[in-house]
């Protein structure tokens, strides 16, 4: 039986405007997965209506009940964990360990932004003034238009409506097409957790409708700021709808993070990171480790093991076996679209060396070795359990290729002098940078975002909340305090 999700207006669920709907089926079974309401402009309209009027008090409200409805939200998650990871695993693909995870950083990342309620505060600012103040204000800025993607289905969610509601704000959810019951949960425990009429919307719509619909919620008056995650070229076209509002965005796009694996790197440890950093959620993950950056002289004994590792993986359908770390990517057009850049690299003196060729969306964890610019697979974003070896003589050739991308979100830095490796980290173009660990990271506390093509602004962290507050410079004066005319 497939799942069936419904829009959610004004804390009540419904079916889109003339009850149309959509299908999410498994990639590998093309079985149907769930059944998505496909909302309209209409049903956009009503949602953000919804927010703008629940703002009105919502955004008076204090920390204490706030922090109490993401912290009861916590709590829900984890509660329905077994809805969440099931519904993750169908629409998705998710693993067990991935869906697992994602339960658990869902409720870490609720109580992170639950503390951070009374952490949006002003300064006070020396003025020249005799008598006067003069001090700085955080406001709510509105109603948020949140879009969050279909891989970390919860936790990307959770941060996506989690953020602006502790800074006062109301939020317009709109749902991965790929994952609309597995995010229409994570509504609904937010819902539940206490939240009222209006202060969250959710809504799904159809890939052919969701130009229409993101265009008439950007355009929306009460619509104050947009965030996405997502693929670099929306996000470029969501900038663009923005813009042509004034309307400040926070982006999170995709990337092409670099491992550097230097001359005196513990190799044992490079490569648990490695296995880890590129095959987890069959590399489907923004900071997946999709170029390894690996110094010549302890290039083969890396390569080596890190290859004798990748055939150990299980691969298959995590719906019918629960040991599988490899599971299908998202459709099966993604096994055509990395198999043209297998043989791109081929031909042009690349090595594959663990794996194989993609059969629609199944596909083993692979390693393409001796990759080199001018190779497809070079730049291009993968986004699946395929991960490539550039070799590399020295410090200064590993930084040039570390940075010789458009991307800029993750990276990593493996070396055992950790000053030498701290100062590669240093160098690198990348939004977080980890010597010695993978870059696959996630912890609500640290600030997350990329450069250069990888999007610009911040979640997490208290620098989130600028992101989802407007700063207000205010003064108390004398009232007889003279002027020059």
């Amino acid at each position: 039986m497939s799942l069936k999700s419904q829009l959610i207006i004004n804390n009540k669920s419904r079916d889109a405007q003339g009850g149309k709907t959509f299908e999410r089926r498994n990639a590998l079974t093309n079985e149907v997965a769930s059944t998505g309401a496909a909302g309209t402009v209409k049903d956009a309209l009503q949602a953000v209506e919804s927010a703008a009027e629940a703002f009105k008090t919502w955004s008076k409200t204090g920390p204490t009940q706030r922090r109490a409805v993401l912290l009861k939200a916590a709590d829900l998650i984890e509660q329905r964990a077994g809805d969440f990871i099931g519904s993750m695993m169908a629409e998705v693909g998710a693993v067990q360990l991935w869906a697992g995870f994602n339960v658990f950083l869902t409720a870490q990342l609720f109580r992170e932004a639950a503390g951070l309620a009374t952490q949006i505060q002003g300064e006070t600012i020396p003025t020249d003034k005799p008598g006067a103040f003069s001090f700085t204000f955080r406001t709510p800025a509105g109603v948020v238009f949140s879009m969050a993607p279909w891989n970390g289905t919860g936790v990307l969610a959770a941060r996506a409506i989690a953020y602006p509601l502790v800074c006062g704000n109301t939020v317009v959810f709109r749902a991965s097409e790929f994952s609309p019951m597995t995010h229409q949960i994570i509504s609904e425990v937010l819902i539940e957790a206490g939240l009222p009429e209006g202060v969250l919307n959710f809504i799904s719509t159809t890939p052919e409708d969701a130009d229409s619909v993101v265009e008439a919620i950007v355009a929306h008056p009460m619509v104050r700021r947009i965030n996405f995650t997502g693929s670099t070229n929306v996000g470029r076209i969501i900038a663009q709808k923005a813009a042509k509002h004034l309307k400040p965005v926070l982006l999170e796009l995709g990337g092409k993070a670099p491992q550097v694996v230097l001359d005196d790197a513990d190799i044992d440890g490079a490569v648990n990171a490695a296995v880890f950093g590129a095959f987890m959620y069959q590399g489907q993950i923004c900071m997946s480790t999709e170029r390894f950056v690996v110094d010549e002289s302890i290039a083969d004994e890396f390569v080596k093991k890190f290859a004798e590792r990748a055939r150990t993986l299980p691969a298959g359908d995590p719906m019918t076996d629960p040991n599988v770390i490899v599971g299908p990517m998202i459709r099966p057009e993604s096994g055509d679209r990395i198999n043209k850049m297998i043989t791109d690299a081929l031909a042009k003196g690349a090595e594959v060396i663990a794996g194989g060729p993609a059969l629609g969306a199944a596909m083993p964890a692979t390693i393409v070795d001796k990759v080199k610019p001018g190779m497809d697979i070079y730049d291009l974003e993968t986004f699946g359990p395929i991960t490539t070896i550039v070799r590399v003589k020295g410090v200064d050739e590993a930084i040039r290729v570390a940075n010789d991308t458009d991307y800029g979100l993750a990276a990593a830095v493996f070396g055992k002098d950790s000053t030498r490796a701290l100062q590669v980290a240093l160098q690198i173009d990348a939004g977080h940078v980890h010597v010695n660990g993978a870059t696959v990271q996630n912890e609500a506390q640290a600030p997350y975002g990329g450069m250069k093509s990888s999007g610009y602004g911040r979640f997490d962290g208290r620098g989130v909340i600028n992101e989802f507050t407007d700063l207000k410079w205010i003064t108390v004066e004398p009232s007889d305090q003279p002027y020059p005319f």
